[in-house]
Order: C-alpha cells, then sequence, then structure tokens
C-alpha cells in the first residue's frame, strides 16, 4: 500500500492550497480528486461558468431536497467536481466578509481564529493590485483584479442611487471599508480565471513528493481503531487503498461530512440504518448547513445593458473575437459586477444584507439548471438581489446509504426562523428604495419582477418563497468548536475523539461567513496548512 505524509481527499478550493504547502515544506502528499482535468477553455474563460453551471463534467450537479421554507421546491445546487473544485466554475468574487465574522468564530470557543487572527493570511494568500498594505498582501498566489475600468457603465448610476439614499460607497470590499456599495474585486487575471488549481497547484505538480490522482472517488477513511491510517478509493473501476501519518478531508461542504458518515462517524442512528459500523459517535456531522438563499429583482432599462451585447447572434461573436485578440470585453468579466452591504434599519452593528447588482438579466431563466447567462433577455435590461448576510436557519446533509457514489439529502431548511424572515421584508424595501432614487429611476422602464402588484409584507414573503434560490455558499456541516455534541473538528481542524485526521473545507465554518465564501476558504487552508505544519514538528 503506498504510504504518504498526508493524504487530502478534494483538490478544490481547499485542497489544492494543502497540497501546495504541505510540498512547499518537503512533505510527501496524495492529492485524491473525484473529477477530471480543468484544461477547459469554460474554465479558463471567465464567463465560462454560466456553461459550466450546468455541465456534469465540471459539476456534480447536486439537487436539494423539496425545501418546506421555499414551496417544496427541489433546487439545484452546483458543486465543483474538476481540479480546482468550485473555484473553477464560481462567479469569481472574492469577498472577505465582514471582520466581525471571524470575531464570531473565536466567541463561539476557536481561539486563533478572530479577525487579527485570520488577517495575516488572507494577507498571504493574495497578489492584490494595491499592493502591500495593513488590509493586503502582493505576491501571494492568488491575483486580484479590480475591474473599475471595465465594469459596466449602468455600475455607476447604482452606485450613485445606493449614495442618494445614505448608503455609503467604497472602493474596497476588503478593505479598511467593508461596509457601503462599490464593485466586486475578482479571481481573474489577464482575463483569465484564476482558481485554487491554477493558483496553486499547478506550480508544484512536477514535485516528485506530490501525486495528483484524478477521477479518484473516495470511498472511506480506513482505520486502526479511532486513527485514521488511509483512504480507499476507486480508480479506473477498481478499488485501491493508500495510508498515511494523517487524512485531511478537503471535500466541502457537501462532500467532507458524506465522507465522514460512509467512514463510520456521525449520529449512531443514522449509521446503524445504513449498517455502517460506528467508529466515533459525532452527532453534529452533517448539521448546521447554512446557505446564503436570495432573490433577484429585474428591470427593464431605458439604456442599453448586457443583454445588448451578449444577446445577439453579432454580439456574442463580436465579444468573443475581442476575447480572442485582447483578452477583455463581456467573456473576461464576471457579471456579478457592483454590490454592497448594507444595515437595513438602526440599532444593528454591521450590515446584515448583501446585495447584487448585476448590468444584465435573464428574467426568463432564473431557476437552478434552466438559467443561462449567455442568453438575457431580448431587451435592455438590469437585475439587483438580496439576501441576509448570516441567516439563521439551519439545514443538513446525510448519507442516504453506504454507497460511495449516491448523492447525499441535501436539507436547506430556508426561512427556518423569524430574523430571517424579517430580512426579506426589509431586503425587499431597500432594494425598491435604491430602485427608486434617482440616478437609477431615470435609467429604469419598469420593474418586471415581480412587479408593482407585489407591495405587501405578505406578497414579498410568497413572492421570495416562489422564486428565491442558493447562491451557493453552503459552510457549517462539519464545525468547528469545542464541544463535539454541537461540532465536528477543534481549533485546530482535528476530528473530535479521531487521531490523525482532519477537515478542512468550507464545513469547518462555525458560521457563514457574510458574502460569497471562497476567499474565506482560502483563508482557511492557508491558516490550516500552517497549523498542520507546526503540528508535524516544522
Amino acid at each position: 500500500m503506498p504510504q504518504y505524509d498526508y493524504i487530502i481527499v478534494g483538490a478544490g478550493s481547499a485542497g489544492c492550497v494543502l497540497a501546495r504547502r504541505l510540498s512547499d515544506a518537503g512533505r510527501r502528499v496524495l492529492l485524491i480528486e473525484a473529477g477530471g482535468s480543468d484544461r477547459s477553455p469554460w474554465i479558463r474563460i471567465p464567463v465560462g461558468y454560466a456553461r459550466t453551471f450546468t455541465d456534469p463534467r465540471y459539476n456534480w450537479m447536486y439537487q436539494a431536497e423539496p425545501d418546506p421554507g421555499l414551496e417544496q421546491r427541489s433546487a439545484h445546487w452546483p458543486r465543483g467536481k474538476v481540479l480546482g473544485g468550485s473555484s473553477s466554475i464560481n462567479a469569481m468574487v472574492f469577498v472577505r466578509g465582514q471582520p466581525a465574522d471571524f470575531d464570531d468564530w473565536r466567541s463561539a470557543g476557536n481561539p486563533g481564529w478572530g479577525w487579527a487572527d485570520v488577517l495575516p493570511y488572507f494577507r498571504k494568500l493574495e497578489d492584490h493590485p494595491l499592493g502591500p498594505s495593513q488590509w493586503h498582501g502582493a505576491g501571494g498566489p492568488v491575483h486580484i483584479h479590480d475591474p473599475a475600468n471595465a465594469v459596466h457603465p449602468l455600475c455607476s448610476a447604482f452606485i450613485a442611487a445606493c449614495a442618494d439614499i445614505g448608503i455609503p460607497t467604497t472602493s474596497d470590499f476588503n478593505g479598511a471599508q467593508a461596509e457601503g456599495a462599490g464593485l466586486w474585486q475578482v479571481t481573474i487575471r489577464d482575463g483569465v480565471r484564476v482558481s485554487a488549481a491554477s493558483a496553486y497547484l499547478r506550480p508544484a505538480l512536477r514535485r516528485p513528493g506530490l501525486r495528483l490522482a484524478l477521477r479518484a472517488q473516495a470511498c472511506r477513511v480506513i482505520f486502526e481503531g479511532t486513527r485514521a491510517t488511509g483512504v480507499e478509493y476507486i480508480l479506473s473501476g477498481t478499488r485501491a487503498r493508500a495510508s498515511a501519518g494523517e487524512v485531511i478531508l478537503s471535500a466541502g461542504a457537501i462532500g467532507s461530512p458524506q465522507l465522514l458518515e460512509l467512514s463510520g462517524l456521525g449520529d449512531p442512528a443514522l449509521l446503524g440504518r445504513c449498517a455502517i459500523p460506528v467508529v466515533a459517535a459525532l452527532p453534529a456531522v452533517g448539521q448546521g448547513l447554512q446557505d446564503h438563499v436570495c432573490v433577484s429583482y429585474f428591470y427593464r432599462s431605458r439604456v442599453p445593458t448586457l443583454n445588448d451585447e451578449l444577446g445577439p447572434f453579432s454580439g456574442k461573436l463580436k465579444a468573443a473575437l475581442r476575447y480572442a485578440l485582447h483578452r477583455d470585453g463581456p467573456l473576461a468579466m464576471s457579471v456579478n459586477q457592483a454590490g454592497a452591504f448594507v444595515r437595513s434599519r438602526a440599532g444593528i452593528g454591521r450590515p446584515n444584507l448583501h446585495i447584487y447588482f448585476n448590468p444584465a438579466s435573464y428574467s426568463a431563466t432564473t431557476h437552478g439548471q434552466s438559467r443561462r447567462l449567455t442568453n438575457p433577455d431580448p431587451f435592455p435590461g438590469f437585475l439587483m438581489s438580496f439576501n441576509t448576510c448570516r441567516p439563521t436557519s439551519r439545514g443538513s446533509v446525510h448519507i442516504r446509504s453506504a454507497d460511495p457514489l449516491a448523492s447525499p439529502a441535501i436539507r436547506p431548511n430556508s426561512l427556518a426562523t423569524a430574523e430571517d424572515i424579517a430580512d426579506v421584508y426589509e431586503g425587499a424595501r431597500l432594494l425598491r428604495r435604491i430602485a427608486g432614487a434617482a440616478p437609477l429611476a431615470r435609467l429604469t422602464e419598469s420593474e418586471r419582477l415581480p412587479g408593482e402588484q407585489v407591495r405587501t409584507d405578505e406578497q414579498v414573503l410568497a413572492d421570495f418563497r416562489r422564486r428565491a434560490g442558493s447562491v451557493y455558499h453552503p459552510c457549517g456541516t462539519c464545525a468547528m468548536g469545542p464541544d463535539p455534541a454541537h461540532s465536528v473538528v477543534d481549533a485546530r481542524l482535528r476530528v473530535h475523539g479521531i487521531e490523525g485526521l482532519r477537515v478542512v473545507d468550507a464545513s469547518v465554518f462555525p458560521s457563514v461567513t457574510s458574502g460569497n465564501i471562497n476567499a474565506p476558504t482560502l483563508m482557511v487552508a492557508e491558516k490550516a496548512a500552517a497549523v498542520i505544519l507546526e503540528d508535524g514538528g516544522a
């Protein structure tokens, strides 16, 4: 059986970071990835996520269970099944979250995870256009792009409308002022997506101590008593095993709890129903699922938008030629271009709402697998969306059987708390205040969805339940915390009661951060690598 210092399961946002940093230190590493290569133009071209969003070649294509809070709808949950994981198929928005998000992690019993503790790791991973500072790093693996000179002109009208109603303008959501309206920084370099694979892993792949196994499906962790000693996986239709001094699960908020349960770690009652022998009773495995759930309001514009550039075939051809010749234009960007973090009412200490502004609209294809960003509405339009920053509703992810190839049951449990419902009311009011401000109102012909007939709180909530969907930020299913009854890993990301096993990915978030989760996932992996090497005597 091959022997390694570390086996990492999952070559996604966290796994690529770990493989790079552990191999930097001369460790022998096996990196197992269920998906295949990321050498696809649809991954390299930034707007290509419009295709990979629904492409099973690169995507697990999960389908959540019917959600009682969203009219029993079963939502599409895309997650990256490819080298780079979800960082290879996401919308590339780079947002750390609010500093207080991480102070919440520390206050939940996780020393070393407050804002002052994690900021150095955010700085370490960055190659930021603003250069090194108190807030940013330069020369790190992940190139951050400031799109200020390339965004659609309508973004300026959105920011001005926000200013008109008292929302401050920020030039850097990841700097001194995380609150306000501004432009999203993105993980793009010279018109090409920057994923965890391209940033971290590829520069290290020629090292003799680092082995990458693609299309290798992990089945379970192997134990001797309560010590993890290796991983069993399927490669080319054959079951194989590898052993290591330590096993690290980086399979994401869906895959990591699934693999723990398949390995005998979880709720004994569930494991018993699936005929899986119990290695350790950890009832929190798969519990605590959090996600951001948003709804979009669609508007018909009086002025041209990205719909006019990307809708007609001639526009698509022009954009493709521009990209081929210059690596710029609408194909070289995310369509998520502007937004805001906002406090919707007085008396709260930090923003509670996350606003998105998109200078395009696709109101005919708003849900799940039917969504087509490259086929926008056949008229000038734009959209605004909102979600609560820190939802209090929690769902779960659990296996259905002992079959490692079967998708787990994802239960989002959206809008399960009064706090989350209150933010729906306030988010709708806030969007309409922004839309009604002069800089945006004079460019708007009409609100198409949900439309002027949806006005009362009851109507707003009913519309949200009917149309809202995931923003694809699942986390928290192997949460970090001190109590094995309510958490899965400790502050050093070691699985409670088990030796030689850690979880390092978004599943360990004690609570969801206020924005997009790729940046904090990269940070968690950077910090975890330092912790792992420290524990290993480096």
